[in-house]
């Protein structure tokens, strides 16, 4: 009859089970390392940030000291170059918002209906085939963009249904932008109408819903999220353009707004004022600064309202 093995035998000639489960030497240095250089790169980033709002702020101090916030903001008079001199910007912010709708209209029905044919129509291969072709429109340089609408649009819309269109206008370079911030809408967009799960077009389809009511009724509503964020995003890479609008736009200030018109946005004083137009005084130059600050406040509210609408209308799936 064989001897049962003895617990004192067993541990003698058979290590712990704990043993086998013990971190390689070295792990937990390796993990405090990549811990402390993800965070270095977050407070970077941070960093970065907060050194770039004071370079505006400290840049406009000695531009606010001579021109009030109110005056800054509520006069449409931009005329830094004549007597008497006149630093209004609302105008100029004007003028960019209008831009800048033009854009969102072209690029938001565009964007969103080729993010749902490329989730909800075409096949895997056409997906892989198509997703890349239209991302590619956001690598072309701006300054493209701005010859394309100035030497192709503005003559082509002069041609056809606005005979009386100036050479410089505010509508070819909407136009022209919306198709630049096309790829950011549709990518975006159809990575979250991509993602909604599978069972909730197929719980509608088995309540007999149609494709389009699928579509319309629950894949958009359960993306809306993402949509929203992608709008506010593209909202404010549009805001941000500087060589369409530098290019086809113009340099006039129009009050009121006329897209047919030449106008000159925020970014195209910047450009106006960086490239020499102005005498380079300290005075002109915190004035840049302003106008860098304005954009840089207006870029970060959007960016938070965009984070808000993420969390707000997110849809959690289990």
């Amino acid at each position: 009859m064989t001897r049962p093995r003895s617990e004192g035998s067993r541990t003698a000639t058979s290590p712990p089970p704990s043993a086998s489960l013990r971190a390689p030497r070295g792990r937990g240095l390796k993990e405090q390392l990549i811990r402390g250089l993800f965070l270095l790169c977050g407070l970077s980033a941070v960093a970065i940030t907060l050194l770039t709002a004071w370079t505006f702020v400290q840049g406009s101090l000695l531009f606010f000291r001579e021109v009030s916030p109110a005056e800054f903001l509520g006069s449409i008079r931009w005329a830094p170059l004549t007597v008497p001199q006149s630093y209004g910007v609302l105008a100029l912010i004007a003028d960019t918002l209008v831009i800048t709708g033009i854009a969102l209209l072209v690029a938001l029905p565009l964007g969103i209906l080729s993010a749902v044919f490329l989730s909800e129509y075409a096949s895997e291969r056409a997906r892989r085939l198509l997703k890349p072709v239209l991302e590619v429109l956001a690598g072309v340089p701006t300054v493209v963009y701005g010859f394309f609408a100035l030497r192709f649009v503005t003559p082509l819309l002069q041609g056809t249904v606005l005979p009386d269109l100036g050479f410089w206008n505010g509508l070819s370079a909407g136009i022209v932008m919306g198709f630049m911030i096309l790829p950011l809408v549709a990518s975006l967009s159809e990575d979250v109408l991509y993602a909604v799960p599978r069972s909730l077009r197929e719980g509608a389809y088995a309540l007999g819903a149609t494709k389009f009511e699928v579509i319309w009724k629950v894949v958009l509503p359960a993306g809306f999220s993402g949509i929203g964020a992608a709008f506010i995003l593209a909202m404010s890479r549009a805001i941000g353009e500087t060589m369409i609008v530098a290019l086809a736009a113009g340099r006039t200030p129009a009050w009121p707004p006329d897209p047919t018109e030449p106008m000159m946005t925020l970014t195209t004083t910047i450009v106006n004022i960086a490239t020499g137009d102005h005498e380079a005084t300290a005075f002109i130059w915190s004035a840049l600064f302003a106008i860098g600050l304005l954009l840089f406040v207006t870029t970060l509210v959007l960016n938070i309202a965009s984070y808000f609408i993420v969390k707000r209308y997110r849809e959690r799936y289990e």
